[in-house]
């Protein structure tokens, strides 16, 4: 073999492997920055709360948890009882109460609403962390509620963000 190629083979190759780690740095800070951590407080027996919890670390997002139950929390942030589901979780400044799908959690990120956040009141079947073998495939209607602060700083509105049938 040619004595110049081998040391510019080596040299490519050496090139490549110091900047394969700054490439990988460089790209993944971004991917982890488009999915902020997601804080859920719920009732430590709750098993379609961890549910809900593993459908969004299945989706990318990383999850910290507080068992103390959420009724507190919906308070102090401002949900009334009427839209209140089983948990209650923050993720990038906004609220999500209940059972609200990964993708409308990822769309809401990305429109960035003026709004409080999401809502899926109640426990509907069919729903992320309500969908287990338990219930046989069961899927009932429900919509997600995007929930805004009104003018006068009373109580909230909603409005349908994304219906599923």
């Amino acid at each position: 073999m040619h004595p110049h190629l081998n040391r510019r083979q080596l040299l490519a190759a050496s090139t490549l492997a110091l900047a394969a780690p700054a490439l990988w740095a460089a790209t993944e800070p971004r991917r982890a920055a488009r999915l902020p951590a997601v804080e859920v407080w719920k009732d430590p027996s709750c098993g379609c709360c961890q549910d809900w919890i593993e459908h969004m670390q299945a989706e990318g997002f990383a999850v910290t948890l507080h068992d103390s139950g959420n009724t507190a929390v919906r308070a102090r942030l401002g949900l009334p009882v009427r839209l209140g589901s089983c948990h209650t979780a923050l993720v990038g400044g906004y609220l999500l109460e209940g059972h609200v799908p990964a993708s409308d959690v990822k769309k809401l990120l990305t429109q960035k609403p003026t709004a409080l956040g999401l809502a899926v009141p109640g426990m509907p079947v069919g729903s992320p962390g309500m969908d287990g073998p338990a219930y046989q495939g069961r899927k009932d209607p429900y919509d997600v509620l995007l929930v805004t602060k009104n003018a006068s700083g009373g109580d909230v509105s909603t409005r349908v963000f994304t219906a599923y049938r």
